[in-house]
């Protein structure tokens, strides 16, 4: 417990006058000795519920992270604000993540992020467990159910991790969890009674949120084409499908428009360059699949499109809420119709796949070790005898196989001899536990909530998002059903 006022250590150590949005509330109940499970919008500063603690403290803050991309840059603003900062994952070559070990091992830290499949190895468990963790943060914590949007492997195993290392404090942090994904993460992370749960609110006042019904691709480009700005800030629009984004490119193309893509048909290499033009640049229109801007944190994104209809509220509220960052008004629009929901359908059924496709997918992998190394995932999807690239089942089995310790985490196979993939066969106690077609009703479910919340013509769509999120259905004054209610 800290005697000094909060508010004087943070104006002693940081280069702010206040805290912001819950994060006095948060870092209260951490020197209060408790568990925190904080829920604070896109933009609300959470960086400073760890950096606080990590800059005063005398031990080490862990931050376990999904977001690869995102771990460099908070390391690098950590060391700016005078925090011994690093991070260790698989972009790291091994001679880099030894030497980080090794300074890990002599306390040289006092933040460190981690991806959670870092537990898996035994040197850095052996380096972290020289230090005492003082807090453990599960950063984008909806990661840990099966029932949120984003559902990671390891993070499942995170409580194990936190006994491994003597079960530290812990403070989860997410953007987007239901009542019931609230609950799942306070039990998977076997958080009791020792815990407060801050509501920071999720309302993003700067947002304006638009749906527009449209059935064919060239009325939704009629769409687009009235509302983009091209010198007005950066701009993002979704595709679920890499053809639509494709045959939207080409229209761009013709009428001039300059953008770049983003999808996984493209080379690695492209990517990065074309995501790092994005990062760098002021003005630029980017047209993607969902993949895209995790870990982005890029101030005057201003519009946010979406082409096709998204799988749930909280992949639609998570991708528009990069916009507006820097607190400017934004706007979001959704191009949506009865149209999409099959395309949607399809991608829900692809990532649950059934029990015979799960049993027969170990078998044919488990046979044919070295190939999958050497020529990856369509290598499989040939020899179960579908060469539609569409259909991801291939790649939802072996994170699912993955996600039970069934065979090794995808970002190390290419460090392993072939034989190592394998680490046991799916037990019927697996598919219990996880029963894959309940998933695949729920996940209906949430889009099915999705395309309500599209179609609906009276409420406020942010108060409905509120709502669904557990807070008080509130009334924004700035989406279109506000608007035409006021006109």
């Amino acid at each position: 417990m800290l005697k000094d006022d909060l508010n004087e250590i943070l104006r002693q150590n940081f280069p702010y006058k206040n805290f912001v949005h819950s994060q006095e509330k948060i870092i209260t109940a951490i020197y209060k000795n408790k568990n925190v499970l904080g829920l604070m919008p896109t933009g609300a500063g959470k960086s400073l519920c760890y950096q606080f603690p990590a800059k005063i403290s005398e031990n080490l803050i862990l931050v376990i992270s999904p977001l690869i991309a995102l771990m460099q840059d908070q390391t690098e603003k950590a060391k700016q604000l005078g925090i011994k900062a690093t991070f260790v994952n698989s972009s790291l070559s091994s001679e880099e993540r030894v030497r980080r070990y090794s300074q890990l091992a002599e306390k040289k830290y006092q933040l460190l992020f981690v991806t959670p499949e870092r537990f898996r190895k035994a040197e850095f468990i052996q380096a972290l467990k020289k230090n005492k963790v003082e807090l453990l943060v599960v950063d984008e914590a909806h990661c840990i159910s099966q029932w949120g949007h984003d559902f990671r492997p390891d993070y499942s195993q995170i409580a194990s991790f936190s006994r491994m290392i003597g079960s530290p404090k812990v403070l989860a942090l997410t953007a987007t969890a239901t009542l019931e994904t609230q609950k799942d993460i306070l039990e998977k992370l076997e958080i009791k009674n020792d815990h407060e749960l801050i509501w920071a609110g999720m309302e993003r006042e700067n947002l304006s949120l638009h749906c527009e019904e449209a059935y064919e691709n060239e009325d939704k480009v009629k769409l687009l084409l009235e509302y983009l700005k091209p010198n007005e800030g950066s701009q993002i629009v979704y595709f679920l499908l890499i053809e639509t984004l494709q045959f939207f490119s080409k229209i761009l193309q013709k009428h001039n428009i300059q953008h770049k893509v983003y999808h996984g048909d493209l080379k690695g290499d492209q990517r990065k360059q074309n995501l790092k033009f994005f990062q760098k640049n002021e003005n630029v229109l980017m047209l993607a699949t969902p993949a895209f801007g995790l870990g982005i944190d890029k101030p005057n994104i201003r519009q946010v499109f979406h082409v096709q209809l998204p799988g749930s509220i909280e992949s639609y509220f998570q991708e528009i809420g990069r916009a507006g960052r820097d607190g400017k008004p934004a706007n979001t629009y959704l191009f949506f119709s009865e149209n999409d929901l099959p395309i949607s359908m399809e991608f829900i059924k692809w990532a649950y796949p059934e029990k015979a496709f799960l049993r027969a997918f170990f078998e044919l992998l488990k046979n044919n070790l070295l190939a999958f190394q050497q020529q990856g995932f369509d290598f499989l999807r040939e020899k179960l005898s579908f060469k539609n690239k569409r259909d991801f089942r291939v790649e939802a089995s072996y994170q699912i196989l993955s996600r039970w310790g069934c065979v090794e985490s995808l970002s190390d196979i290419n460090d392993l001899p072939a034989d190592k993939i394998i680490i046991r066969e799916p037990n019927e106690e697996d598919f219990v536990l996880e029963n894959q077609q309940e998933l695949f009703k729920y996940q209906n479910k949430k889009l099915l909530e999705m395309y309500q919340l599209a179609q609906n013509q009276t409420k406020c769509r942010m108060g409905q998002i509120y709502k669904y999120f557990g807070g008080e259905e509130i009334i924004c004054g700035r989406c279109d059903n506000c608007i035409e209610r006021k006109g």
